[in-house]
């Protein structure tokens, strides 16, 4: 590069072309558009990792159908508190979502976000049980009023015919139903959001960019060293804010900051498979994202579904996914990202977390050691007449759970998303997986609260803020009122009605 080891000095640092960091992005030239905000991204596209389309499961994570959100206590009734808090984030993100669309930014919502049923779908007296006190714990909140429950086998195969064709008709089993549930392309989504957010002066996106370093500077701004991938050479930007969005990648460039709230993290990555299918002629027969229970000892990234894609305007057909293991903390990463995470300060939250996580670490081998007859037998399990030549195996993408410390054993293997922030709120990382996209509008809130204190406090954010999210500031699993007229109007801007 012509300007190898020049400093530069700016307002904000994006790390990761992936949907966190355009939704952060996005909205802090909506706030403030006289910021200065420079987006580095590795790859030579945006959104190819997590992001990428076939990387996720494009399910809008509302918890009509995600069966992990709402666990089975020891007294028999189910927990929905996970559920409630997840179906309102999603609300939350719809609504920036529709502001795009309002603000004619994007022009076509079907681009990135279309309907498909979401359906919960288990077999057995006990799986069936649950399933049914799940459904009259769920329909009691209005987030899921609408839901639909049956036992019958004739309605379930009106919803989803190749679940019910085939099956043994003595078997006892159940679904629920909520047809409000989308299907999202959320790297198409990454790309518009980045792409409004390009067309305001002041915000630049530079693939191909690798960042190396983040140093404090004596005067408390952030140092980033990025290495151009393209034309060889090296830069350094002066930034007062950092944003580390880059997925798995996330973990080590925190580390390198050196905050003391990075200290104790360690992360562990699962990787994805998916079976998609290749016979238009039974994509057809389904019109649904359906899933089931996950197995014991996996992770929630494992849950399995039988589900109904949008991508590019086309429509296909996914099962999995099938969990497996890589020392890559990225798709596109290196086999060492695992071995380099490990410092003094996280050995024992790791070995704490991998003593206490032994059956997934079993489920993990068994997965990995699967063959395509072994895949397509689950298959059969939601697809009973699922042949072994209509299916072929695609890489998914790579999750890194978060490892933290805890006191009383150690160290935790989290399922979730965990935003680290340094105390002062200059620096900020995003570690973790599902439901992430989903609930990305939200946390980015909730960074920019905490981030951005003073800021978010002035009569001109607050007021774009609530332009973007109208209901920012109150609560949707509190007022149902409310909750209605905001999912009535996105669901019209969006065109899920």
């Amino acid at each position: 590069m012509s300007n190898s080891g020049q400093n530069s000095d700016v307002d904000v640092v994006l790390i990761g072309a992936g949907i966190m960091s355009a939704t952060l992005g996005f909205m802090l030239k909506e706030l403030q558009p006289d910021l200065k905000i420079e987006l580095f991204e590795r790859l030579d596209v945006m959104a190819a990792e997590s992001s990428d389309a076939m990387n996720n499961a494009g399910t809008g994570h509302s918890a009509f159908c995600e069966l992990n959100y709402t666990p089975q206590l020891p007294d028999g009734s189910v927990d929905i508190s996970k559920a409630i808090k997840i179906a309102d984030q999603f609300e939350i993100s719809k609504q920036l979502w529709a502001y795009l669309i309002d603000k004619k930014y994007i022009t076509d919502p079907k681009t990135f976000i279309n309907t498909v049923p979401h359906i919960s779908f288990v077999w057995g007296d006990e799986n069936v049980s649950y399933l049914s006190k799940r459904y009259e714990a769920l329909k009691k909140n209005h987030f899921f009023a609408e839901m639909e429950y049956t036992e019958d086998p004739a309605i379930l195969k009106t919803w989803m015919p190749l679940v019910m064709v085939g099956r043994d008709p003595v078997e006892k089993v159940s679904a629920n139903k909520m047809d409000l549930g989308t299907d999202v392309n959320f790297g198409a989504l990454t790309k518009d959001l980045i792409g409004v957010a390009k067309t305001k002066s002041g915000f630049n996106v530079h693939l191909s960019h690798d960042v190396t370093n983040i140093k404090r500077s004596k005067n408390g701004d952030w140092q980033v060293t990025i290495k151009d991938k393209v034309n060889g050479g090296s830069r350094k930007v002066n930034a007062k804010f950092v944003f580390v969005g880059a997925g798995g990648g996330a973990l080590p460039l925190l580390q390198k900051s050196g905050i003391p709230e990075s200290k104790g993290f360690g992360g562990f990555p699962v990787s994805g498979q998916w079976l998609v299918c290749n016979n238009p002629d039974i994509i057809k027969r389904h019109q649904a994202k359906v899933y089931g229970k996950a197995s014991v000892g996996s992770p929630p990234m494992s849950v399995p579904h039988l589900d109904t894609r949008v991508i590019n305007g086309k429509r296909s057909l996914l099962f999995g996914p099938y969990a497996g293991f890589s020392t890559r903390f990225l798709k596109r990463g290196s086999l060492w990202d695992l071995f380099g995470s490990i410092k003094l300060n996280n050995i024992r939250p790791l070995m704490a977390a991998g003593i206490d996580n032994i059956p997934l670490t079993k489920y993990l081998i068994s997965e990995v050691m699967q063959s395509q007859d072994d895949r397509v037998k689950s298959l059969r399990d939601y697809y009973p007449e699922a042949k072994k030549e209509d299916w072929e195996l695609e890489i998914a993408g790579q999750r890194v759970q978060v490892i933290k410390k805890d006191p009383k054993r150690g160290g935790v293997l989290e399922f979730g998303t965990e935003v680290v922030t340094a105390a002062d709120g200059s620096i900020a990382a995003l570690l973790g997986a599902s439901p992430g996209a989903s609930t990305s509008v939200p946390i980015m809130i909730q960074l920019i609260e905490r981030c951005f204190k003073a800021q978010v406090k002035t009569a001109e954010w607050q007021a774009k803020l609530k332009e973007m999210i109208p209901s920012y500031g109150q609560s949707l699993a509190k007022d149902a009122v409310l909750s209605a007229e905001v999912r009535n109007r996105t669901s019209k801007a969006l065109g899920l009605v």
